[in-house]
């Protein structure tokens, strides 16, 4: 390598090559300059590790590079590569968003590793939660969350914080943030709709990165007019305002600053194309969520308002109040409703006096819709509207997963934790009909497996030399005489004993069900299975039966068929009649979840054998070619490690390109007829476990 750092105009060519599909390209020039002034063993280090993070995503690459050089001041290699990859793990277990915060959390990630005292949300949550609800007036949830925001009803903030040394400053900061979010709802950082203001610049994480320093700077100064005291707290916890925000301050300090006039300023920011300050002690803002959270609340509160006003309404018995004897209006000095019918004031029900508290936080006003009555009917806090949605048939929109596996990266060399979603249902039972047909269509050949799979099961050992039994062992007889004539001792162990030939062995037979088997394929899968099933009664193996499909990482679908313990009765049959093409071949997770199962048998010998008709695939570019085949060969060695033989029978005819790298030699069988399945699959696994 050349000892000559690369210009900006050479950077700029080698970033454009791996980030061109980043929103942030468009700045690509100013990131080559940046870079310039690295020497080139630290340039090359850079483009790198960015070009690797850029096959998970270009944003995370291009904040990588951007971040590099306070990086690098910080870090050796081995810990900078370590960073990189704490921020595309929790990329894969949280978003983009979250790998944003932690990549640029750059003394969080210090903090972990010298082993800094840190305050953990848990034991700050009690204590917070009652002092924020002490703040609102009304309730806010405080819940762990990947970083600092609030959707306006809950407080998400961090599982732990080590930005101080200290784990006493550390639950300060946890405090402070929460004051700074319970801010954003009470001063009206949401009181306008900020995604269309956002809508303006396409660099979104840039504006929402200027929009939360400038934010912060004005929420400050509401906080320290009102309580003096907590406005001493932010500012004690946070190092002087950046210079890029110097311009602003005064303005967003007035008192009579509101929201329009930190988006005047963000749009002056974001003319120049200004940089943003690096985050410290500034929440994240989530306009999207709070902006659909804010508005159902307030229709909320409307509705529960208008409700008890229509009860009170016509609380003067039969008669209906005529509409000149109602009033309703907020007391300025005390913040409550008053309401009078028929000139008498009448109290409103603690539930409507707290709806319209919520109102006047949302909006600053309790609107003139939510005076008005809504009906004469009875009213109860608990009234509300529901729908009668159809029932969803996607797994993954009406349950959480029933489990979660890691998935090998090849890109970054290491895994994405937590990163397939798996869930496992019955496959839906069949009438049985193919089953019935199947046994008879083949009934000569499954008669002749029977007979060689009793043959596997009566081979007995004999064992020789011993001192009882039902034979006597010539061998040892003649050697015994032999010993008598010479004047030797003849030994005593002169019989010989038949010992079953016990097996100790857990089969477990992974059946692709993928869209590409639909047709001839499922067919012969099916036929297969009945064969090996009528064979495997008369070997008694354990043996278990699952399917596998799914869409993307988010609905990796397992299908039991018959489980371990499940005995191969009418129901086994009816779900191997039901088995049907679903959707894409994600290997890699169904092999870790079935390895999961087996692994849990108690039988000496583990074999995984797998009947598919093509190579690893999913929904969408990424999963296909070599990274679901390095994930699937993964997954395969972690099998193995757990002692787990696998063998793999597809009917893929350019099955030998990938196979022997995936699978391993002699692990896998190419069938070049799909019509020879049902007959191989059994003779396979007598030659397999013979």
């Amino acid at each position: 390598m050349s000892e000559r750092k690369l210009f900006a105009h050479e950077l700029a060519e080698i970033l454009d090559a791996f980030l061109f599909a980043s929103p942030s390209h468009r700045s690509i020039e100013r990131l080559a300059e940046m870079l310039e002034a690295l020497p080139r063993r630290q340039q090359e280090f850079v483009l790198r590790s960015a070009r690797g993070a850029a096959k998970t995503n270009t944003e995370i690459a291009y904040l990588i590079a951007t971040l590099s050089l306070d990086a690098l001041g910080r870090l050796d290699e081995k810990a900078f590569q370590d960073w990189v990859i704490s921020g595309l793990d929790v990329f894969d277990k949280k978003g983009l968003r979250a790998a944003v915060e932690t990549l640029r959390d750059i003394d969080g990630f210090l903090a972990l590793r010298e082993g800094r005292l840190h305050a953990s949300f848990a034991e700050v949550e009690q204590r917070l939660a009652r002092f924020v609800l002490g703040l609102s007036g009304r309730p806010l949830a405080l819940k762990p969350g990947a970083y600092p925001w609030t959707d306006t009803e809950t407080i998400f903030l961090p599982e732990r914080l080590a930005h101080f040394a200290t784990a006493e400053e550390n639950r300060s900061f946890y405090q402070g943030l929460a004051v700074q979010l319970w801010a954003q709802t009470r001063y009206g950082t949401f009181n306008v709709d900020l995604e269309a203001a956002l809508a303006h610049w396409p660099e979104r994480e840039q504006a929402l990165t200027w929009l939360a320093h400038l934010e912060a700077v004005r929420l400050e100064a509401c906080v320290a007019r009102e309580l003096p005291g907590l406005g001493a707290l932010l500012a004690g916890l946070r190092d002087a305002w950046p210079a890029p925000l110097q311009p602003a301050i005064a303005e967003l300090q007035a008192a009579d600053a509101d929201i329009t006039c930190t988006l005047r300023w963000l749009a002056h920011f974001m003319a120049e194309s200004a940089v943003p300050p690096a985050p410290t002690f500034v929440g994240r803002l989530e306009p999207r969520s709070a902006g659909r959270v804010r508005a159902e609340r307030i229709q909320r509160d409307t509705e529960t308002l208008k409700k008890a006003i229509g009860a009170l309404k016509g609380a003067g018995g039969t008669r209906k109040a005529a509409p000149n004897e109602f009033s309703a209006e907020l007391n300025r000095e005390t913040g409550a409703l008053e309401v009078r019918v028929d000139g008498e004031a009448v109290k409103l029900p603690d539930e409507a006096q707290a709806a319209a508290q919520s109102l006047m936080q949302d909006l600053g006003q309790v609107p003139p819709e939510a005076l008005s009555p809504a009906g004469d009917a009875p009213w109860t806090p608990d009234d509300r509207t529901r729908t009668n949605e159809p029932e969803a048939i996607n797994l993954s929109s009406t349950r959480p997963p029933d489990f979660r596996y890691d998935e090998w990266d090849y890109h970054r060399n290491a895994y994405r934790r937590g990163w397939c979603h798996v869930y496992v249902t019955d496959v839906k039972p069949g009438e049985g009909h193919f089953v019935r047909d199947t046994k008879l269509r083949y009934a000569p050949f499954i008669h002749q497996l029977k007979r060689r799979f009793e043959a596997v099961r009566g081979e007995d050992r004999i064992l020789g030399r011993q001192p009882d039994g039902e034979e006597v062992d010539l061998d040892a007889l003649v050697e015994a005489v032999n010993d008598r004539r010479s004047g030797a001792e003849p030994s005593p162990r002169l019989f010989c004993r038949r010992v079953r030939n016990e097996r100790s062995l857990a089969a477990m037979f992974m059946i692709d069900m993928s869209g590409s088997t639909k047709g001839w394929v499922n067919d012969a899968e099916r036929e297969a299975l009945v064969m090996l099933c009528e064979a495997l009664e008369k070997l008694g193996d354990a043996y278990a039966i699952y399917g596998f499909s799914g869409w993307t990482r988010t609905r990796c679908d397992i299908y039991r068929i018959k489980g371990f313990a499940d005995a191969y009765d009418d129901a086994v049959r009816a779900r191997i009649d039901g088995i049907e093409a679903k959707d894409y071949t994600r290997m890699g997770v169904a092999i870790r979840h079935l390895s999961h199962l087996l692994g849990r048998q108690p039988a000496r010998h583990k074999l995984l054998v797998t009947l598919s008709d093509g190579r690893p695939d999913d929904f969408g570019d990424e999963y296909r070619g070599t990274y679901g085949v390095e994930d699937t060969r993964r997954a395969l060695q972690e099998a193995r490690e757990q002692g787990i033989r696998s063998y793999c029978i597809t009917i893929d005819r350019q099955g030998a390109d990938y196979l022997r790298h995936m699978m391993g030699p002699a692990s896998y069988t190419v069938l070049d007829d799909v019509k020879k399945l049902p007959l191989k699959v059994a003779d396979i696994y007598r030659k397999l476990t013979a």
